[in-house]
Formats: C-alpha cells, sequence, structure tokens
C-alpha cells in the first residue's frame, strides 16, 4: 500500500525522535534494554505510527521490553508531540519487528547447510592414498 510523501515523512522524524530519546537516556525504565528501531509505520491519516523495534535477549527479555515501551508510550507520544508540528500527535504502539528474527533464523539455516556441505566435500586420506 502506497503511503505518499507526507506519512513518510512523519514516520522519519517519529523514528529520529523516539531514537534521540532513548540514545540520551530519557526514558528511566530500567525494563527497555538495548533496542534499535528498525521503522516506522504512519497511517495514510497521520493517526497511527506503528513503530517497529529489534532487541537483544531471550524471550524474557523480549516480554519485558515490550512492557516497558509500554508503560512509556505516552511519554514518547508527549515528546513527539512537543517536537513535531502535527495537528494530531497519532498514536504510538511499539510492536517487535518479527521479520529481522526470520531473517536471522534463515542466515543461520544457510550457515548450517553450507557448513555441512562443506564437511561433505572434504576428501578424506583414503581418497588421496589412491593417486
Amino acid at each position: 500500500m502506497a503511503q505518499g510523501h507526507r506519512p513518510n515523512r512523519v514516520a522519519d522524524q517519529i523514528r529520529e525522535v523516539v531514537s534521540e530519546l532513548l540514545a540520551r537516556g530519557a526514558v528511566h525504565d530500567p525494563g527497555i534494554g538495548f533496542i534499535t528501531l528498525t521503522r516506522v509505520q504512519v497511517s495514510a491519516d497521520l493517526q497511527t505510527a506503528h513503530v517497529l523495534y529489534t532487541s537483544l535477549g531471550d524471550a524474557k527479555a523480549r516480554t519485558e521490553t515490550a512492557k516497558a515501551l509500554k508503560r512509556a508510550t505516552p511519554f514518547f507520544r508527549r515528546q513527539i508531540g512537543e517536537r513535531m508540528r502535527l495537528r494530531r500527535v497519532p498514536e504510538v504502539d511499539f510492536r517487535f519487528d518479527e521479520a529481522i528474527a526470520h531473517q536471522d533464523r534463515i542466515e543461520q539455516i544457510l550457515r548450517d547447510l553450507h557448513e555441512e556441505d562443506a564437511k561433505r566435500n572434504v576428501p578424506t586420506d583414503d581418497e588421496h592414498d589412491g593417486d
């Protein structure tokens, strides 16, 4: 679905604001671990902003980060409203970016396949004795 130029610009600005707040440590919730914002998707009517992120750690750490981001959502929305000139500040929704996790899994499978292939193609000492 084509969003148009304005939603893309607003998404970029929201990503910058949220990234800056996280980098400065403006959010004082210890539950927010090390996260990386992957992208922001803003609806065509500029009413909702889905902030997609990835985080380090296991499933428990991911759950804690999601809870902490949910608690901090009003703070982020307020900061976006103060820093951006919009008639209405979009509702902010943090979502874990599953695409990155799937991509990592695919890369791991490919590495494993290459390792198995390399092991199968390594000549043994018996094969060299016949030469």
